[in-house]
């Protein structure tokens, strides 16, 4: 089986887990192919069995080289088994407003896209305050000093759960 893995990222961590995923792919006996959304172009969507798209949410929206590519490939990903992953820091949390939010990110995606995953999974994401901008670092401490206050808020740290996402990728593959 042939595996697309293509990617939006802001501050890196959505490219170390489509990295991780596509290993996880590989390790598996798949061939799988990575690649950044913004350097998809034309990329023939043929040529692969399956395809996973990640990207992060920030500021409520996603990367916009995921809706361009979601957009104008949404008649192809719909013709195949298709998974995504959202990553943010609100899905490392168990706060029920925050996974409404992520709901009605993803619906408000869905519906300006015309692009319906088969399934979604929401991946926590990191907290990167040595690759933010001033006003970026601003924000995400008072984010996180909400959501954990125990943290060190100028340390970075990674909340993604790696064995939790290897199992969607071993069920997905299935």
């Amino acid at each position: 089986m042939k595996v697309l893995v293509a990617y939006a990222t802001r501050e890196g961590h959505t490219r170390k887990i489509a990295r991780h995923v596509t290993d996880r792919i590989y390790d598996a006996g798949n061939t799988a192919e990575l690649l950044a959304l913004g350097d998809a172009g034309d990329v023939d969507l043929q040529r692969f069995d399956r395809v996973i798209l990640a990207a992060p949410i920030h500021v409520g929206h996603y990367r916009r080289a995921l809706t361009d590519f979601a957009s104008s490939h949404a008649n192809s990903l719909a013709a195949m088994p298709t998974l995504f992953l959202s990553v943010s820091l609100a899905a490392a949390g168990h706060d029920a407003e925050d996974w409404k939010t992520l709901d009605r990110i993803l619906d408000e995606f869905e519906e300006a896209t015309g692009w319906k995953p088969d399934r979604v999974e929401q991946i926590a994401g990191a907290y990167r305050p040595s690759d933010y901008d001033i006003f970026t670092r601003f924000i995400m401490r008072r984010i996180l000093a909400n959501k954990d206050p125990e943290a060190d808020l100028d340390a970075d740290r990674d909340y993604t759960d790696w064995p939790g996402l290897e199992s969607v990728i071993d069920d997905w593959l299935g």
